[in-house]
């Protein structure tokens, strides 16, 4: 038999080794501690509510548009001997300025034979009176005139030669009216202040009556036709059937993006289509701008024909609101507030129909609740929160200042060319 060797105890050495080491660990661990959950207490911010007056602004968009648009069309014929510097698309004329002549050299035969007409009219006139005048004297001096017949004391006076010259000078008046009108309307002229939009007509060109000639549209003022929601009327003042006077109009803010700048012109609501649309129950209210082209003492940027603009229309005054972000109000028109434990308190409110990115509340909430601005998407009614930043519902109403309604001073408003570098919905006053 072979003897032993400490090789063969090797393995059984380590494995003993080990126990003991395990049981030396377990046997000097230290004792665990059970320790009770600790509850999270979330950090909120919140708003502290301020009921105030304050107009809600419609928003609108529509299409600036003239509110007086005229095809210029030739009343005579003829070819077009001369045309205006100022005759191409884009041109400005003035009331009452000649764009264009049509040859004349007919017209003016044609008035010149109208006068001759006149003159022999008026002899001719002036020789019946005359026989007239013997004739009543020789009928005067007959015994037996009171036996002749009406007719044949009519004849004898010369009363229907009479009548016959003065309708023929009647006739060679309008006749001469009608070549004076003729040559008059061998000038084609602008009828009021305009920018020419179209020319279809040029030098050289022969042109009958009702050739068009030229297409023109009035820059005393521009229009823009904005469709106000029917369930929206009510936040505005909206002109009767007189219309407004211009004094009392409700201001609207016109806004559009031009090369990346938000621009603004200052329009008036001037007055409101007759009836709704039946079809998408909207209310087409006309808002009027003042010199679009800055062609006279305005300074802005030009509000060009055909510019797609959008528009907040300020509304009535009304009273006890309070704004806040959309997101705030949950479904049910459910808020969270803060009460004076520092713990949740669902709030049911009432909303204005409203859009974009704040809303309006008209009841439910009160001067100095603190509504909570932190969305939390697994609070419970009673939860205990800690409260972070603190902040106002009060705002500076730009609008109210617009209306001259402004409860106090306030820093006054860009004017109507001022660049805005931000994005358009950040330098928007809510709308509706």
């Amino acid at each position: 038999m072979s003897t032993l060797s400490l090789k063969d105890f090797a393995p059984a050495l380590l494995v003993a080794a080990s126990l003991a080491i395990a049981v030396l660990l377990v046997v000097s661990r230290p004792q665990s501690v059970i320790e009770p959950a600790r509850a999270i207490v979330p950090t909120v911010d919140v708003a502290e509510v301020v009921l105030q007056d304050l107009r809600i602004p419609v928003q609108a968009q529509g299409t600036v548009t003239p509110h007086r648009d005229t095809t210029l069309v030739a009343e005579v014929s003829g070819r077009i001997t001369e045309v205006s510097p100022n005759y191409n698309a884009g041109g400005y004329v003035a009331k009452g300025d000649v764009l264009a002549r049509i040859d004349d050299r007919d017209y003016q035969a044609a008035l010149l034979r109208a006068r001759a007409q006149v003159e022999t009219a008026e002899a001719n006139m002036a020789q019946e009176k005359g026989r007239a005048e013997v004739a009543r004297r020789e009928w005067e001096k007959l015994d037996n005139r009171g036996s002749r017949s009406a007719e044949a004391r009519d004849l004898y006076l010369r009363i229907p030669q009479l009548e016959q010259a003065e309708a023929q000078l009647l006739s060679a008046q309008a006749d001469l009216r009608k070549a004076e009108d003729d040559l008059e309307r061998t000038a084609i002229r602008a009828p009021y202040d305009a920018l020419i939009q179209e020319k279809h007509s040029d030098l050289g060109k022969f042109v009958a009556p009702g050739t068009s000639i030229a297409r023109v549209f009035a820059v005393d003022y521009a229009e823009v036709r904005l469709a106000i929601p029917q369930g929206r009327l009510n936040y505005l003042e909206l002109p009767g059937v007189s219309g407004f006077d211009q004094e009392q109009a409700p201001p609207v803010d016109l806004y559009t993006d031009i090369g990346g700048t938000v621009t603004h012109w200052t329009a008036r609501l001037d007055r409101t289509e007759a009836a709704l649309d039946e079809r998408s129950r909207v209310l087409f209210a006309v808002a009027r701008i003042d010199d679009p082209y800055a062609l006279g003492v305005g300074n802005h940027t030009p509000l060009r024909v055909g510019t797609f603009v959008k528009a907040n229309v300020i509304g009535k005054v009304m009273n006890e609101l309070v704004v806040l972000p959309r997101y705030v109000v949950r479904a049910g028109n459910l808020v969270w507030v803060v009460d004076e434990q520092n713990t949740l308190r669902n709030r049911q409110v009432t909303t204005l129909r409203t859009g974009g990115d704040e809303i309006y509340i008209s009841g439910g909430l009160q001067d100095g609740d603190l509504v909570s601005l932190t969305l939390l998407g697994d609070a419970l009614p009673g939860m205990e929160v800690t409260i972070g930043e603190r902040s106002s519902t009060r705002r500076q109403d730009a609008l109210m200042e617009a209306a001259g309604t402004a409860p106090e001073p306030a820093a006054a408003t860009p004017d109507q060319s001022s660049a805005q570098p931000d994005s358009e919905q950040a330098d928007q006053p809510a709308a509706v």
